[in-house]
């Protein structure tokens, strides 16, 4: 007899068309969101409580602890968050000196969680609903418990093993000393006293008051070095989103710290080759969109870094990465026949959870939040839900990197939020979680978009391909096409074919705007389902 939580066949899905929508991973989380979309509420006010109920009720892939980043487009003009936090004052290089590489785990991985900054920043300027009402699903979640999903039980119950020595983690997270199982009910009161706290306080209380002191005497106890005062400083900033047209589409990124750049240098390379003609899911599409995203790759782990950093004297800024002139240059080092393993060019110099939500006004929210990997560091402070990110691993300790570590510097990022837009218009919000495979997700997407038309769950569906960590392999999902496959390796890539129910190719969500309403979709990788009326 086969396991109940199997899933033998395969399932098909179609977008949910309404003049209100919400999409993210979780069904409870996309139901917190419609919540206020009934009760009156934007787009942003359902996004927001989305958010923070996905802390709750998808913890292994987010938290209270975490960073956040969005693009809003408010119906005129497209607005950029950063709220991803900077590393301690105590961060030197020097104190890092007895590791050989960023630690992935414990209290040297944890820099200052902007989360918080992001939902009140984002509130504060466009917001309707009060803030408290906002948070009314995640505290109905945390205290009377909720009912554990397929997915979100898989993901958490692999991080058991890593991080139950993690200081505070077993208590929170795993008091059975497992994950709870699918279809368990989980109930986290002190995440619940925690939620409350920051609703009551608009999340001052996070970065100065009680919960602040909790988070810096833990710290204390445990080993870390973040204290008070980092956390007091911390600041969420709306930064000019950068941006690449491709095709009759242009897509809008946040700017480094993050990855977002890749994508873009990505399509950039890929403007100068007929996508369309290739066609769909062949082996020649995939091969010129891989090569272009290792080249994109190459330059993103060689200069991309903190902003400021990027911009000091004599290292490569976001502007010369995305020079045209460059990213022309770059695209003639691809060889429509075979496969290379690139280094970074010469450009002049001088665990996560996404989520869309649109309504009938025209606004529009891509936003994501993470821990980074899963639950992150693995550290939790007692009694409060908070588990904190291991986003400092993003950094390095490659002397005079822009993405060397060092004091109030932002790391390296991963999460992005996609927007699309066409002839200035707001075309769709999106992102694709997961890593590496953001900015890998995102060049797929415009591409299946502006190449080849499909609606957005088709292109949700579709198979995806993904250039490992090491940026020479590829692994591809089981459903591309054969003859696809044995192209790719013919023309020499080093190809693997991921088990069927390998979440290593990310989790999509997507909004997109019709000539009336919008079609939502979720992928069907995750839990999640779009919602809307």
């Amino acid at each position: 007899m086969t396991s109940f939580w199997d899933f033998p066949y395969p399932s098909r899905r179609v977008p949910v068309l309404a003049d209100n929508v919400v999409s993210t991973s979780q069904p409870l989380a996309a139901a917190a969101g419609l919540r206020m979309l009934a009760k009156g509420g934007n787009a942003v006010d359902a996004a927001l409580a989305t958010a923070i109920a996905l802390t709750v009720v998808e913890p292994c892939m987010n938290g209270i602890g975490g960073d956040a980043f969005a693009l809003i487009w408010d119906g005129k003009k497209l607005h950029g968050l950063n709220a991803s936090g900077r590393a301690p004052r105590a961060w030197t290089p020097e104190s890092f000196s007895r590791y050989s590489a960023m630690p992935n785990l414990g209290w040297d991985a944890v820099t200052v969680p902007g989360a918080v900054s992001g939902w009140r920043t984002t509130w504060e300027r466009f917001g309707s609903l009060p803030f408290e009402d906002l948070f009314e699903p995640a505290l109905e979640y945390a205290r009377n418990g909720y009912v554990v999903s397929h997915t979100v039980h898989r993901q958490w119950q692999a991080q058991v093993p890593v991080l139950e020595n993690q200081p505070g983690y077993r208590e929170a997270f795993a008091p059975r000393g497992r994950a709870p199982l699918p279809g368990e009910r989980f109930v986290v009161p002190g995440q619940a006293d925690t939620l409350e706290r920051i609703a009551r306080t608009k999340g001052d209380d996070f970065y100065h008051g009680e919960l602040a002191k909790k988070i810096a005497d833990h710290a204390r106890a445990t080993g870390g070095r973040l204290d008070e005062a980092d956390l007091a400083a911390h600041r969420a900033d709306w930064v000019e989103p950068i941006s690449m047209r491709y095709r009759d589409v242009t897509l809008h990124e946040i700017g480094p710290n993050g990855q977002g750049i890749g994508a873009l240098m990505a399509l950039g390379m890929l403007e100068h080759w007929d996508i369309g003609a290739s066609g769909r899911d062949s082996a020649r599409t995939m091969h010129l969109q891989i090569e272009a995203m290792k080249l994109a790759f190459a330059d993103l782990h060689a200069y991309v870094g903190d902003a400021d950093a990027m911009r000091a004297a004599g290292r490569v800024t976001p502007e010369a990465l995305l020079d045209p002139a460059y990213l022309a240059e770059r695209a003639k080092a691809i060889d429509p026949d075979k496969a290379s393993y690139p280094g970074p060019g010469k450009p002049h110099t001088g665990g996560t959870v996404y989520l869309t939500a649109a309504d009938r006004n025209g606004m529009m929210v891509s936003y994501i939040q993470s821990n980074f990997k899963g639950f992150g560091s693995g550290v939790v402070v007692p009694n409060t839900g908070i588990a904190l990110h291991n986003r400092g691993w993003g950094f390095n300790l490659t002397p005079g990197h822009a993405n060397q570590v060092a004091p109030g510097k932002r790391p390296f990022h991963t999460i992005i939020p996609g927007f699309l837009t066409r002839n200035g218009a707001p075309l769709a919000s999106f992102g694709v979680m997961g890593g590496s495979m953001q900015a890998q997700g995102h060049v797929q997407m415009t591409s299946r978009f502006a190449d080849f038309g499909q609606n957005p769950q088709a292109a949700n569906d579709a198979p995806r391909w993904r250039v490992l960590d090491d940026n020479i392999g590829v692994s591809v999902e089981t459903h591309v096409p054969r003859e696809t496959l044995e192209g790719l390796r013919a023309r020499g890539h080093s190809v693997e074919t991921a088990a069927a129910d390998s979440l290593d190719f990310g989790g999509a969500q997507l909004a997109m705007k019709m000539e009336h309403g919008y079609a939502a979709a979720s992928d069907y990788r995750k839990d999640g389902y779009p919602v809307g009326f």
